[in-house]
């Protein structure tokens, strides 16, 4: 990890689907408490609120295009159903977020999106059994934006 004097000066943001909230907003204190733990200021985390998993990516590519911050969180929840919608939804963040950090000049886009077979998976990995997978995408985000 890079020393706290270098990450109180970074901005990170966070951005956090509303589906699934009982899920998701876990996740995103999670990574907002491990960001603090790690020398960021609150100040210096920015948080976004997107419907959907699937709008992850249309909000990370503008966040990128600001040039503020030093990587940005992605945060979602995807639970498989009934229906191929999982398998669409899951493809195309996945695809998004993979495309934007293979673009020049964009800051890293940490993928924070639960993929899971039902809600007890998803518990299990926002706090559960599982840890918190908010808390991991903070540490890689810093461990990222400070590689380069």
């Amino acid at each position: 990890m890079p020393a706290k004097g270098i990450v109180k000066k970074q901005k990170y943001a966070i951005v956090v689907s509303d589906w699934n909230d009982n899920i998701t907003f876990r996740l995103m204190d999670g990574a907002i408490e491990a960001l603090s733990e790690n020398g960021v200021p609150e100040s210096n985390i920015d948080i976004f609120h997107v419907p959907g998993s699937f709008e992850l990516t249309f909000a990370s590519k503008e966040l990128q295009n600001t040039k503020k911050y030093n990587a940005i969180i992605a945060l979602g929840c995807v639970v498989r159903g009934d229906t191929p919608h999982f398998d669409y939804v899951c493809q195309g963040v996945t695809q998004g977020i993979t495309i934007l950090n293979t673009q020049k000049g964009g800051c890293p886009v940490i993928f924070g999106v639960l993929t899971t077979e039902n809600m007890q998976q998803a518990e299990d990995r926002c706090g559960g059994v599982m840890g918190n997978k908010g808390v991991e995408c903070a540490i890689t985000a810093i461990k990222v934006a400070n590689l380069f």
